[in-house]
């Protein structure tokens, strides 16, 4: 007599896909004080002075930079009390989010 083999049927785990990260943009305008968008940019996103500096000026010379990359929730309140810091002073400083690629 031959020994039974028992396979066991596999079960399969669930794929868990990651959330879809988001881009924190800041949007150059030309009314905004490159010192208060150096003073946002360490306040809300935590960046030092020279790291502000660098995407403040890259905004300014190209129109837009990423400011960072966050989940969907962390990207929009960040972005919305970044611009919610200029149009307090009357400024027309403005960031957006949209999903990376």
């Amino acid at each position: 007599m031959s020994p039974v083999i028992v396979k066991r049927a596999r079960t399969a785990k669930p794929q868990i896909e990651r959330p879809r990260l988001h881009k924190v943009i800041l949007i150059n305008d030309d009314y905004t004080p490159r010192e208060f968008v150096v003073q946002v940019l360490k306040a809300e996103f935590r960046m030092s002075e020279d790291q502000a500096t660098k995407v403040m000026l890259t905004a300014h010379q190209r129109g837009v930079c990423v400011v960072a990359v966050f989940s969907r929730d962390i990207a929009e309140t960040k972005a919305t009390r970044a611009s919610d810091a200029g149009r307090a002073k009357g400024y027309p400083l403005r960031f957006t989010t949209e999903p990376e690629e």
